[in-house]
């Protein structure tokens, strides 16, 4: 293999929605550095089968805000 081409490729933590945590080697970040999931397979409706809306960081509010009236009829 070449040298000086390949990311680093490091030990980081991951902590899951519901609060565990493990240590997997990633490229991302740097070493020790901590990633937090807002979906994971404990929480995505395609593992659970369960259905809910999730509003990260207000995307669902922005949508909302910026296509809520489309569609509505005006009276008059």
């Amino acid at each position: 293999m070449k040298s000086g081409i390949h990311p680093d490729y490091h030990e980081i933590n991951i902590i899951m929605t519901d609060g565990t945590e493990y240590t997997t080697r990633s490229c991302y970040g740097k070493p020790g550095d901590t990633l937090r999931l807002d979906i994971d397979p404990k929480s995505h409706p395609a593992w659970t089968g369960v259905q809910r809306m999730m509003d990260t960081g207000g995307q669902v509010a922005k949508f909302n805000k910026k296509f809520g009236a489309l569609g509505q009829r005006k009276k008059g």
